[in-house]
């Protein structure tokens, strides 16, 4: 499937202002960020977000193709129920969709879903106490974090109610022995918080690892440190500039993303 860029609606705006090409282009460069920061499981996972207008549409990507493969054009768009709007060359995959469209129907908030089985992630998923204040970016997720225990293959609908309880208004998710979910307004607002949530991880496997007693981050310095997160970007578009930079990455790597 083929949409130039000129048969975007200009007017007709989501997430920061983008029309739905601009949109496009934005979630396949996510997509290939994400592969060049291996953040990828083979065809599997989803980044999600809501096309402009009133009707409840998604982009997501087409079931099949590895991440590095995503484009604007072959990006799927669907419905709440995972049913293609429009013509597309691909499927979607139902079970990795439900979780997404859980959260997209019932968080208006919401307009990007990202969620990933990293390695680190989901060892952090495998412990008891999950996450802990143990580092500098665990220390900015001071009560950030929501839980949902693992119940299977995420297949059955009624598991929505549930998975939409344990979330409730967080954005930053541990699915219990299965991995890593933010939410955001736009792309790079849940990027940068995923890529915290995902740098915690890492350090805190690390940590683990070195055979040592670790050393927790006070109570006093977790609370300073997620208020000080919050407010130490008053204009709001530190999250944009991580993600152009990640943006200009890609497409010095290969902008056929764009296409």
């Amino acid at each position: 499937m083929t949409i130039p860029a000129e048969a975007a609606v200009a007017h007709d705006t989501g997430p920061a202002g983008l029309n739905e090409w601009d949109l496009r282009v934005q979630l396949a460069a996510c997509y290939r960020i994400f592969d060049m920061l291996g953040w990828t499981e083979l065809i599997y996972n989803h980044i999600t977000v809501k096309v402009p207008g009133p009707e409840m549409h998604f982009l997501i990507n087409p079931f099949g193709l590895h991440y590095s493969e995503v484009t604007a054009s072959n990006l799927v768009k669907v419905d709440l129920d995972g049913a293609p709007i429009g013509d597309s060359d691909w499927p979607i995959n139902p079970a990795g969709y439900l979780i997404h469209s859980a959260i997209h129907g019932a968080r208006h908030d919401v307009k990007c879903v990202m969620h990933t089985h990293t390695t680190t992630g989901m060892a952090v998923a495998c412990l008891e106490e999950g996450l802990i204040q143990c580092n500098f970016y665990s220390a900015m997720l001071q009560d950030e974090i929501a839980y949902h225990d693992f119940e299977g293959l995420t297949t059955r609908d009624d598991e929505r109610p549930r998975m939409l309880r344990a979330i409730g208004d967080k954005d930053y998710v541990i699915l219990r022995n299965h991995g890593l979910l933010t939410c955001g307004r736009s792309i790079p607002e849940a990027f940068n918080r995923l890529f915290r949530l995902q740098r915690a991880c890492d350090v805190q496997v690390m940590a683990y690892g070195m055979g040592r007693p670790v050393r927790p981050v006070t109570e006093e310095a977790a609370v300073n440190s997620t208020r000080d997160n919050k407010t130490f970007d008053p204009e709001g578009r530190g999250a944009e500039r991580d993600f152009e930079a990640m943006v200009r990455l890609v497409e010095r790597r290969d902008a056929s993303f764009r296409n």
